[in-house]
């Protein structure tokens, strides 16, 4: 299930971000605001929740 503040992967081949993953900051009516944060760039973009799936973040192991 897709909630913001989850982390989701862009899964649409034909879209720019394709495999790019980023935070979900909002829902409205089957669309999904996603924040991409990379280095010294931040950018805020819409895609349709059939474009995006959920990742499933594991904890790190300790050394």
């Amino acid at each position: 299930m897709i909630l913001p503040g989850a982390t989701v992967r862009v899964i649409n081949p034909d879209d720019t971000y394709y495999r790019f993953e980023g935070l979900v900051q909002r829902l409205s009516d089957g669309n999904v605001a996603v924040l991409f944060e990379g280095g010294n760039w931040d950018k805020l973009v819409t895609f349709k929740l059939s474009e995006l799936e959920e990742v499933v973040l594991t904890p790190a192991k300790k050394k």
